[in-house]
């Protein structure tokens, strides 16, 4: 991911530097590796597929905090709270033509395709997102918002690997169900962290996107509990909450159930994730995969 450096403005290469070396679970190219490796795919296309992911997710995290407004990810400062919004953008838009550079170079026209596939429904999530509305069903806007955000680009990972391996559709199929699934359990339990964790392990304040008007699964579950909690029903009106009132709230979602209710449904998905290998080679790969499906749900205890 590095190999481009040198080459072009040395703010981009330090802006670049500085998101890589911010740490992170790569767990999507992790995916890619181990799932190009157990479908007989080549090392080195393999390898390029999964920086490709990696720089993807990456310029979308730049581009997301940026809209976000927000100062800190994974406990270090965002670049948007470094530069002005202009550099910001920019820098985020050369990561993303980065990211589809390396796609090309594994020579595959349906996985640079299926690249562009993805980096359009993580866009038309994100807009989608700006002009939300609180209003009808909630559960289902909040599933296709993690599906265009997190599970569309681990979605990605499974599929392209699987298809730099193989052509059947038999093996192609279940790699890419098994990404979607996989992306589905690790957003919700990032969203349960985000009101149960602690700050130094999400890495930003905690319950932000509530605090932001966001609604996700713990607040969705807390609502179907909880109707006409008169907090939770003036944020859905689009009322300012002040801090006592979101303090409140957030207390209430906590203590009722709706975390662990979360937890469940995110426990299902890794359940159907692991399923999806059972007619994969058996190898250390798809244990390896196995153990992925299990830590997207195990990181929230």
């Amino acid at each position: 991911m590095r190999a481009g450096s040198g080459k072009h403005h040395p703010n981009t290469d330090a802006a670049i530097e500085h998101l890589l070396a911010s740490g992170g679970k790569r767990i999507r190219p992790t995916l890619a590796l181990l799932a190009g490796e157990m479908l007989g795919a080549e090392t080195e296309r393999t390898i390029t597929l999964a920086a490709s992911i990696e720089m993807l997710h990456t310029a979308t995290l730049v581009h997301d905090d940026l809209i976000d407004g927000s100062l800190l990810r994974r406990g270090l400062p965002t670049l948007n709270a470094q530069w002005t919004p202009g550099a910001t953008v920019l820098t985020g838009d050369y990561i993303f033509a980065r990211a589809a550079q390396l796609a090309a170079q594994t020579g595959s026209l349906r996985l640079m395709e299926l690249f562009a596939q993805t980096l359009m429904t993580i866009v038309n999530g994100e807009i989608t997102q700006l002009f939300r509305s609180r209003r009808g069903d909630l559960r289902q806007s909040y599933y296709q918002s993690i599906y265009a955000k997190t599970a569309s680009l681990f979605e990605l990972a499974g599929e392209a690997a699987a298809l730099l391996g193989t052509s059947a559709d038999s093996s192609i199929r279940p790699m890419k169900d098994f990404g979607y699934q996989v992306g589905m359990a690790f957003q919700i339990v990032d969203d349960i962290l985000d009101f149960a964790g602690n700050q130094e392990q999400v890495g930003k304040p905690l319950a932000s996107d509530l605090r932001q008007g966001l609604v996700t699964l713990p607040t969705v579950h807390y609502l179907e509990m909880h109707p006409e909690d008169p907090d939770l029903v003036r944020l859905l009106e689009d009322a300012h909450l002040d801090s006592q009132a979101l303090d409140r709230l957030i207390a209430s979602i906590r203590s009722s159930g709706a975390i662990e209710r979360s937890l469940e449904e995110a426990g299902r998905y890794a359940a159907t994730a692991e399923a999806d290998l059972a007619t994969m080679p058996d190898c250390r790969e798809r244990e390896g995969l196995r153990q992925l499906a299990r830590y997207t749900v195990q990181r929230s205890t």
